[in-house]
């Protein structure tokens, strides 16, 4: 199910299945870099102004399925328009800037991206844009992204499957929610806060 905080923005509610914390893992593969499987945080936040914050960390993960190292950071604003289209603006850890603008899909939560803009720093890789889609399938947010640069034409190269995460205060809110009179021990309550009793 997807909640609406009453203090977002109007402009922002079709985003609205973006917002959270999401955590899973995914592929990278691209020519003249290492392929591997990698672990991903993502976080799309909101203060009530008419964009969504975007942070993302992603890291190398062994064969065991363990943190080895950081492979990529990302940060950005995310808007949308009265008919439906996204920008973006996005900084990545390896020196990059880019602008991307895209749409969302009519009557289903996917967003189509494409770079509109990029700009490198000196000790940059080679990059010259890319392709993103981004879909809330089945509760999880699912990512492809592909990039091109000088050399390599446009291809996929990283993909994610993510699931979210309650954050620790909706814990605490539910928690505080449980009846008082509760038993010790291990209690389960139906949704109108009445024991279960099976």
């Amino acid at each position: 199910m997807i909640e609406i905080p009453s203090d977002l923005h109007p402009d922002l509610v079709p985003l609205a299945f973006l917002l959270g914390k999401w955590e899973g893992a995914g592929v990278a593969d691209f020519p003249g870099a290492e392929k591997c499987n990698f672990g991903q945080e993502v976080v799309f936040s909101h203060d009530g102004r008419d964009f969504l914050e975007y942070t993302s960390h992603s890291w190398v993960l062994d064969a065991e399925g363990k943190m080895v190292r950081p492979l990529e950071s990302e940060t950005g604003f995310w808007r949308i328009d009265k008919d439906r289209k996204v920008e973006i603006v996005m900084v990545r850890d390896q020196g990059v800037a880019e602008v991307w603008y895209g749409e969302l899909a009519d009557q289903k939560p996917q967003i189509d991206l494409a770079t509109d803009a990029v700009a490198r720093t000196e000790a940059s890789g080679p990059y010259s844009g890319g392709k993103r889609l981004y879909g809330y399938v089945k509760g999880d947010l699912m990512w492809v992204g592909e990039k091109a640069t000088p050399e390599v034409p446009l291809r996929p190269y990283m993909s994610a499957h993510l699931k979210k995460i309650a954050d620790q205060k909706s814990l605490q809110e539910w928690a505080a929610s449980l009846p008082e009179d509760a038993p010790d021990g291990v209690s389960f309550y139906n949704p109108d806060g009445t024991p279960y009793t099976g």
